[in-house]
């Protein structure tokens, strides 16, 4: 298979309108730094959105409004444990691009 087939076959399998509007949605959302941030700081797992505010350092009101949009966006998933909310990734695929992003933009490089 050439390149080219190779990369149609890839191109195919975006072909349903549901698809594209998710992944453009998803990435609108992403494309905020503060986002960003607070998505490469949630990887694989749940985090508590003090964990997250520790690890982004800035307020609980600021990362609260932005963990809000990515959840309307459908890109966050929570889980209330008592007093402590948990997030994390909603959709595999998003944990797929947003693992290349973190691969990519969110590690040192020496």
């Amino acid at each position: 298979m050439t390149e080219a087939e190779d990369l149609q076959d890839n191109f195919e399998l975006l072909a349903g309108e549901a698809d594209i509007d998710r992944a453009s949605r998803a990435l609108k959302a992403m494309s905020h730094p503060l986002r960003l941030k607070i998505l490469c700081t949630l990887g694989e797992g749940e985090v508590s959105v003090q964990d997250i505010v520790e690890n982004v350092g800035t307020s609980q009101s600021n990362i609260s409004q932005h963990l809000a949009i990515l959840r309307d966006k459908d890109i966050l998933a929570t889980r209330k444990d008592a007093n402590r909310v948990y997030y994390k990734i909603s959709d595999p695929r998003l944990l797929q691009l947003i693992g290349m992003m973190r691969e990519v933009f969110c590690t040192r490089h020496d």
